[in-house]
Order: C-alpha cells, then structure tokens, then sequence
C-alpha cells in the first residue's frame, strides 16, 4: 500500500514538472486553466503552463504587475486578477498578451491607470475594474480595444469621462457607470449626448447618477436636458504674459494668485449647471386668459354704457338750453321785451 502511495505521488510530481504547475496552483491539462486562488501570493507564480488559457489569480496579497509580468502563458485568454490589493500596474504589464479576452481587476486599490496599458490587449472583450479609487481614465486608454463588448467602471471616484474614450471602443454593448463621484456639470454633457445614442443603438447601461452640484444631486443624467448645459467656458489667456519682461523679472510674467483664483472660481460657476425656468401650468394659463377676456369684456361694456350715458345726458343738456335761445330769437318778443322795459314805473 505504501508503495502504491509513493508511486501516486511520484507521478504526481512528475506530471508537476512536466507541466510546470507552480507548487501553490491547481492545473488542470484538459482544459488549460491554471488556479492559483486564495493561495496568499505576493506575486504572479513562475513557471506557469505555457499552454495556460484560463488563470485564476483572485484572493491573494498581489500589490504589484511588474512589466512582462506573463510572457510565460502567451496563449492566455481568461485573466482573474481580482480581490488582490493591486495599486502599481507597471506599462507593460499586460505585454505578450496578443489572445486575452477577459481581464477582470475588481476590487483592488487602483487609483489610475497608465494611458498604453491596455495597448497590447487587441482581443480583449471583457474589462472589468470596478470597485477600484480610479478618478481618471485617459482618452487613450482605448485606442486598441476595438473589440470591447463590455466595460465595468462602476465603484469608483470618476467625475467625468471622456466622450472620445467610449467613442474609441466602438463594440461596447454594456457599459456600467453606477456608483461613482459623477460632477453633472458642462463637462458631463458629451458623456450624456454618447449615452444617448449609444442607448439609442441597443447599448445597455446601468445609468449615470449624479453626485454634485447639489442642484442635480441624485438625478438620472440621461433626464436632465440639454437646454441646461452651457458652453464650457474657454481658458482666458493670462493678460500679463503678452506684457514685455520687466527689469528684474527672471520671467517676464507677474503672478496674480488672488485675480487667478477669483478667475477660476468664476469659470466654475459659470461651468455648473442653471436651472431650468419651471413652465407654467397648461390648465392655469388657460384659466388666466378666461379671467382677461371676461374682466376686458366687462370693461369694455362699462365704457359703452358711460358713452351711451354721455351723449344721452349731452343731448338732453343741449335740449334744455336750447328752448330759450330759440324764444329770444323771435323779433315779436323782442319788441315788446322792449316796450315792457322802457314804459314808467
């Protein structure tokens, strides 16, 4: 039994150096898929399968990618870097990595990422880097990933996102925004446009909630309009570099930190969004012009009545005094007006 035992384990052995399976990993030669989870690495193992498609790397204590960091499995198509503490991601990383398809680095400390990282990732369909402290992804970043059918950026600290980044990924089809630092601002506005059509197209996102100013604060991106953005203001050039050098200037430019930051504080006013006019009730406009026409109507009746009543009251004023004139106009009565006046006491 006990040679059985040692046979077993001989072959067990030998299969590890034939295959090259780290001491710490499963490896599974039927499927190509290498396990190296929950194994408290500090680094990527050595000596890994160079046959490896699929590798588990989750559940450890990696904090850091040196470049080349899987030249050893060129064939790699699944990569499971999650769970792992990562905060360094050298450039070149990823490099050598021509056939990867999935690369999935959630929850980690990630707080940015190189511009070519991805570069050499020309396959790749599936990022996943969510749950990270990312706050900026460069415009770049994308620039090969023209394959890309989904992106997860959710749980981080982003406030905006380039519009040319998602528009350099033209293959996405899911994309998850939720749960970051979203500043629905003049700045947001591209990100809002592509959404739209994105959508439009059959895209599906999980929506982009806002997070500041206060003004927006938990509303939908997608249901603020567009008659409320405005034109992000263009850097004014500084006055005082256009001046000539002064004696005793190393620079020639006098720096005005008080003015720059007033300045700036204008921009960003002027950058956040205004509220929109709140339109009037449809069924209390109509109620107001009722209102007008009736009180105009009755106006205009009572001015036809003081009309009516002024020309009655002058014809009758005229008829009044009419009557005498037309009596002492009779030569008849004149006369003996006359008579009647000169004749004695």
């Amino acid at each position: 039994m006990k040679g059985e035992l040692l046979l077993f384990s001989s072959v067990i052995v030998l299969l590890q150096v034939v295959y090259g399976c780290p001491d710490k990993c499963r490896c599974h030669s039927s499927t190509n898929f290498v396990d190296c989870s929950q194994q408290g690495l500090a680094e990527i193992p050595s000596h890994l399968p160079p046959q490896t498609r699929t590798l588990h790397l989750q559940d450890n204590q990696i904090h850091h990618l040196p470049a080349f960091a899987f030249t050893s499995v060129p064939w790699l198509t699944a990569l499971n870097l999650s769970n792992n503490s990562l905060s360094d991601l050298a450039p070149g990383a990823f490099h050598g990595l021509q056939h990867l398809q999935v690369l999935n680095l959630t929850q980690n400390s990630l707080l940015s990422l190189e511009s070519r990282l991805f570069h050499s990732l020309p396959q790749l369909r599936e990022l996943d880097l969510s749950s990270n402290n990312i706050s900026h992804l460069p415009t770049s970043l994308g620039e090969t990933l023209e394959n890309l059918t989904i992106l997860a950026v959710q749980q981080n600290q982003l406030q905006q996102l380039d519009r040319a980044l998602l528009e350099s990924m033209p293959s996405v089809r899911l994309l998850f925004l939720k749960d970051n630092l979203w500043k629905c601002n003049c700045h947001l506005l591209g990100l809002k446009l592509w959404l739209e059509k994105f959508i439009y197209k059959g895209g599906i996102t999980d929506g982009v909630i806002c997070g500041s100013p206060d003004t927006w604060k938990g509303k939908d991106l997608l249901r603020i309009p567009h008659e409320l953005y405005l034109p992000c203001p263009l850097a004014a050039p500084d006055p005082e570099s256009s001046q000539p050098q002064r004696p005793g200037s190393t620079h020639g430019v006098v720096l005005r930190p008080s003015e720059n930051h007033n300045s700036g504080e204008r921009d960003l006013l002027e950058c956040e969004l205004k509220p929109k006019p709140r339109p009037a009730n449809l069924r209390h406009a109509i109620a107001t012009v009722i209102i007008t026409g009736v009180v105009c109507g009755i106006v205009c009746l009572m001015m036809l009545a003081a009309a009516i009543y002024g020309c009655t009251y002058a014809a009758i004023t005229a008829q009044y005094h009419g009557g005498p004139l037309v009596q002492t106009n009779d030569p008849g009565k004149v006369e003996e007006k006359e008579r009647f006046d000169s004749s004695p006491a």
